[in-house]
């Protein structure tokens, strides 16, 4: 019987990888990654994190993983708390944490899969990261001025206006609302559907009345205008008729914080962490917010919490100042665990600088 014959690199990539052993090796990683289902966003994250190692090393003259040490990595660590950026300011704790962790889990499966004989990074210690609250949360009053912006006589200024909305209605991720489909919205139910959201996770949410309203109004009359070719039934589109990329729903969320002039500066996530804290100014379970914001988990009781949609609507359409057509009358709220509170808004305000970290 005739043997198959065995499978070569390409000569290209053989001499890839012997010029660029660690980069090599990393993309067999992220090659991995995705095999296991991570998702695109995570193996972006580990690419680029990685990367800025491996750049570090060459200039070190370190070409192979299994060159490097415990005291490198710690060496690594160093230099991460000392970098600055253009801007003079230091790198974060949570970005130092973020980089030193996509290295542990790329030594792990280094060591996992023989290209080492053990891994390096196994007792690195990283940084500890601080519990803050968010530096800025809207107003109700605020978060009104900043949805009057858009010019309504042009077809990006209804978008726009529908985009805004639709973030302070939901309280959802900025790639969460550019990749929402037309078939997610449910305005008999009053509600949406938010696909394969952070950690591949399907979330069925509540929506408040006057945002269908005004995503639905741009659906009529300006959507139609924004269609380029390619009808993928994604709601949101730019100017050329493309869905949003991250960078552009971040520009264009503070373009409209600028121009409200109320001194307080952010992008998508600020509409994400003022959803949240009117909610639970007006009475709102902790439990019900984290299901609206798709948490996986806020403490270590409310693990296993789950509510219906039901529940979901009837406390969202009681405690959201925007969730109906007519003004929002609160109702304080007669019992707070604040410390379950400060938890959600610690856990937004690392959200938050996860997404400027892309």
């Amino acid at each position: 019987m005739a043997r198959l014959p065995k499978h070569r690199k390409p000569e290209k990539a053989q001499s890839a990888a012997i010029a660029d052993p660690m980069r090599a090796l990393m993309e067999e990683h992220l090659v991995w990654m995705q095999t296991q289902n991570f998702s695109d966003d995570t193996v972006t994250t580990r690419r680029s994190c990685i990367g800025y190692f491996i750049d570090w090393c060459r200039e070190r003259a370190l070409e192979h993983p299994a060159e490097i040490t415990r005291p490198i990595l710690e060496r690594y660590q160093r230099a991460l708390y000392h970098y600055r950026k253009k801007n003079g300011d230091p790198l974060t704790f949570r970005t130092q944490n973020s980089r030193l962790r996509a290295l542990k889990g790329w030594f792990r499966w280094l060591a996992r899969q023989n290209h080492m004989l053990h891994n390096p990074a196994s007792e690195l210690l990283l940084p500890r990261l601080e519990n803050r609250l968010p530096k800025y949360i809207l107003t109700a009053e605020e978060a009104e001025v900043v949805l009057q912006q858009p010019d309504l006589a042009h077809p990006e200024g209804l978008r726009d206006r529908a985009i805004l909305e639709a973030f302070y209605a939901t309280g959802m991720r900025r790639m969460e609302v550019a990749n929402l489909k037309l078939y997610d919205i449910d305005t008999e139910r009053g509600a949406v559907m938010i696909r394969q959201g952070k950690g591949k996770k399907d979330r069925y949410i509540p929506i408040g009345e006057r945002a269908l309203v005004w995503i639905n109004k741009y659906i009529r009359e300006a959507r139609p205008e924004l269609l380029g070719s390619v009808e993928d039934g994604t709601v949101f589109l730019t100017n050329l008729g493309q869905p949003f990329q991250r960078l552009q729903l971040t520009s264009l969320v503070r373009s409209y914080l600028a121009k409200s002039k109320i001194g307080k500066m952010g992008g998508c996530h600020l509409f994400r962490h003022t959803m949240a804290t009117l909610m639970l100014e007006n009475g709102a379970d902790i439990r019900v917010i984290q299901e609206m914001l798709g948490h996986a988990k806020l403490t270590t009781t409310e693990l296993y919490t789950r509510v219906s949609i039901n529940l979901l609507k009837q406390v969202y359409l009681a405690t959201h100042p925007a969730a109906n057509l007519k003004p929002h009358t609160s109702t304080p709220a007669t019992v707070r665990n604040t410390e379950a509170e400060a938890e959600l808004l610690a856990t937004l305000d690392a959200e938050a600088e996860e997404e400027d970290g892309e």
